[in-house]
């Protein structure tokens, strides 16, 4: 039996934006295209410019967790963010955030507490949960060490 490779999936957007960021045209390219907040762009750095939960999920999140949470298998298996009772814990979902668990990257490693802590509030708010005890910087700043 073939070993799976999960993160492979999730690492490849990841990947491509990255070297996309690199190209030298790519951030005059970014500050000159006009769009409306509701479009998707890259980040130009290996940090993610997104500041809300909601832009943080649509550009980084969703690749592999689905826009409405649902989650997916293919290539890999991405467990559903929609009423996910794992999500209860506020800081064990900034911990996969910020180390990555499985096959998820850690992708908070390319964001600031902030990002972090808005992110994991948007998910643990939104598609079915209702898990109003927000998590702050400081618990992503803490899950960091």
């Amino acid at each position: 039996m073939r070993p799976r490779a999960p993160s492979l999936a999730c690492a490849l957007p990841l990947a491509a934006a990255a070297i996309i960021a690199l190209s030298p045209a790519a951030p005059a390219a970014a500050q000159s295209a006009a769009r409306s907040p509701s479009q998707r762009a890259l980040s130009n750095s290996f940090r993610f410019s997104e500041q809300s939960g909601e832009a943080l999920y649509a550009n980084v999140c969703q690749a592999c967790h689905m826009p409405g949470g649902t989650g997916a298998t293919g290539a890999g298996t991405y467990p559903p963010l929609a009423d996910n009772p794992n999500l209860q814990a506020g800081g064990y979902v900034v911990a996969v955030v910020v180390k990555g668990q499985r096959g998820m990257p850690p992708v908070g490693m390319m964001m600031s507490d902030d990002q972090v802590a808005a992110v994991v509030n948007y998910v643990r708010t939104h598609f079915g949960n209702d898990y109003r005890d927000a998590v702050s910087a400081e618990d992503a700043k803490a899950a960091r060490r």
